[in-house]
């Protein structure tokens, strides 16, 4: 009778294909951005209980609320990651990688279709930034974040300072009641040189004056606008927000992809050395 083949070459016992530096590189690198995430949410959940009722009407245009959702999503992600690798779990590690991917494409598509269709992106931005404008004095963060934009790249408004007529207290109509009728927030206002004192009433009236008159007080261009120039001018650096944002979600995906091929191989190998456990060939 013929000589059944040799079998292959068995691996000892103790030996695996799951590599330790690829599975605690994974895990530890999840549990950076896990602890990330839940600072994130909890920052979020801190300034949504330190807002007053009032502020509930902006919740679309509400920073708190962005930062809870993001967190609570990336908070999920890395969970999966971290189990994942953590106990060799092929179905949380390709769940994982799945998600970090298409979040990865969708960005990569939105800067794409933000690149070609520019004007209607700009029209977007303006479209939120003038819902922001309603909403100034309904939140507190979102009015220090539009305060913050203004005076950062000296604009004021979203084409103009007279988009501030959007909101309900700076309205131009003569049956508007408000103090601060056809005026504009101090964070419009030109710097004044050695001033102690801020000068919160600095813009009143100013929407009643012409583009002429309203420049010798306050900045007359819109946000939009200088902060499209502003892009133009840092293209380097955008670039580079945006290449730090894709590193870590591609380096995420390579690490899952090897762990996944590890665990794959060490299961055939487990599968294998059962099967051959009572051969006599073996």
């Amino acid at each position: 009778m013929a000589r059944r083949p040799p079998a292959p070459a068995a691996y000892g016992e103790e030996f695996s294909f799951v590599s330790p530096l690829v599975k605690y590189l994974l895990f530890f690198f999840n549990m950076l951005f896990w602890v990330i995430s839940m600072a994130m949410v909890a920052v979020g959940v801190y300034a949504r209980l330190m807002k007053h009722a009032a502020a509930l009407a902006s919740l679309a245009v509400d920073p708190a609320i962005l930062l809870i959702v993001v967190g609570i999503l990336m908070f999920l992600l890395t969970f999966c990651g971290c189990i994942g690798s953590l106990r060799e779990n092929i179905c949380l590690l390709q769940t994982f990688s799945l998600c970090l991917t298409i979040v990865f494409l969708l960005q990569l598509a939105a800067g794409i279709l933000g690149f070609i269709f520019s004007d209607k992106a700009r029209g977007k931005v303006s479209e939120i930034f003038n819902n922001a404008i309603v909403h100034y004095r309904d939140d507190l963060d979102l009015q220090n974040l539009i305060d913050f934009g203004q005076k950062k790249f000296s604009c004021c408004g979203g084409i103009s300072y007279k988009d501030w007529s959007l909101n309900m207290y700076f309205n131009c109509s003569e049956d508007n009641p408000s103090r601060e009728r056809c005026s504009v927030p101090y964070s419009c206002c030109l710097p004044t040189p050695n001033q102690a004192v801020i000068n919160t009433m600095c813009g009143q009236g100013m929407q009643a004056l012409d583009y002429l008159e309203a420049s010798k007080v306050i900045y007359t261009n819109g946000c939009i606008d200088k902060l499209v120039n502003w892009i133009h001018s840092n293209l380097f650096l955008v670039g580079g927000v945006a290449l730090g944002l894709a590193i870590p979600q591609l380096v995420g995906i390579f690490l899952s992809q090897i762990l996944v091929n590890q665990i794959r191989d060490q299961i055939k190998l487990q599968l294998y050395n059962q099967q051959h456990q009572a051969d006599p060939w073996y």
